[in-house]
C-alpha cells in the first residue's frame, strides 16, 4: 500500500489519538493507527521508531492545547497557581484515557515543560523553597490527573455511590449519607473544593504570609 503523501508525525499523533479516544489505550497499536490512516504498518516506521515514540506524540498533541502564558501578575499566588491548574485540567479532560501517558512521557512534551516552568515561578515569587516546590508541582500534577481519573471512572453520580448509599447506614452512618448527598455536587465544584484544600496546604509552612 502506498504511503499517503500527506502523512506527517502529526497525523500519526491526531490518529493515534482518534484511536486511544474510541477505543481506550488498550485499543493503541502501530497495526490500528495505520488502519485509521488507510495506510500500511511499515509505512509508520518512517516516522517513528516505535510506540513509545507515537505515545510521546500522543501526550505532546494533547498537552500542547495547554496555555503555559504566565498568569497574570498582580493576584494571590494561590490564584494564579489554580489558573495553571485549570488549563492542565481542561486540555488532559478532553481526552481522558490518555492519561495514562501523560505521566509516563511528561517529561518529553515541550508543553507541559513550559507550563510547570510558569507554575514553579508563580510558587518561587511565593517564597516557597526548592524543595518544596519540587514537592508541590508533583502533588499539583498528581491531583489533576487522580482527579480527572476519578471523574470519569468513579463520578459521584455514578453506580459506585448509588453502592455505597445502599450499604447498613447503622454500619456506615457516615458514608451512606455521604453517598446521598454526592450526586449533587458538580464535577467543578468537586475538583475546585479539592485544589482549595491542597492550595492552602501549602501556605502555612511554605509560602510568605502575604499574597
Amino acid at each position: 500500500m502506498p504511503r499517503p503523501r500527506s502523512l506527517t508525525p502529526a497525523r500519526l499523533a491526531a490518529a493515534a489519538l482518534a484511536v486511544i479516544d474510541r477505543d481506550g489505550l488498550t485499543g493503541l497499536s502501530m497495526r490500528a493507527v495505520a488502519v485509521e490512516l488507510g495506510t500500511s504498518t511499515m509505512a509508520l516506521y518512517r516516522y517513528v521508531q516505535d510506540r513509545e515514540e507515537l505515545e510521546a506524540l500522543v501526550v505532546e498533541l494533547v498537552l500542547s492545547a495547554v496555555d503555559s502564558t504566565p498568569p497574570a501578575p498582580g493576584r494571590p499566588w494561590r490564584d494564579r497557581v489554580a489558573e495553571l491548574v485549570a488549563r492542565l485540567r481542561g486540555a488532559v479532560a478532553a481526552h481522558p484515557a490518555v492519561l495514562p501517558l501523560v505521566l509516563t512521557h511528561r517529561h518529553r512534551s515541550s508543553s507541559v515543560m513550559g507550563w510547570g516552568e510558569a507554575l514553579l515561578a508563580v510558587l518561587a515569587a511565593a517564597g516557597v523553597g526548592p524543595e518544596q516546590r519540587i514537592i508541590a508541582l508533583r502533588a499539583l500534577l498528581a491531583y489533576v490527573i487522580g482527579a480527572v481519573q476519578q471523574e470519569h471512572l468513579g463520578a459521584l453520580s455514578g453506580a459506585g455511590t448509588s453502592a455505597i448509599a445502599e450499604l447498613p447506614p447503622d454500619r456506615f452512618p457516615h458514608l451512606t449519607e455521604a453517598a446521598r448527598a454526592a450526586p449533587s455536587l458538580t464535577p467543578d465544584r468537586e475538583f475546585d473544593g479539592g485544589l482549595t484544600l491542597l492550595l492552602h496546604g501549602l501556605a502555612p509552612d511554605w509560602a510568605a504570609p502575604s499574597g
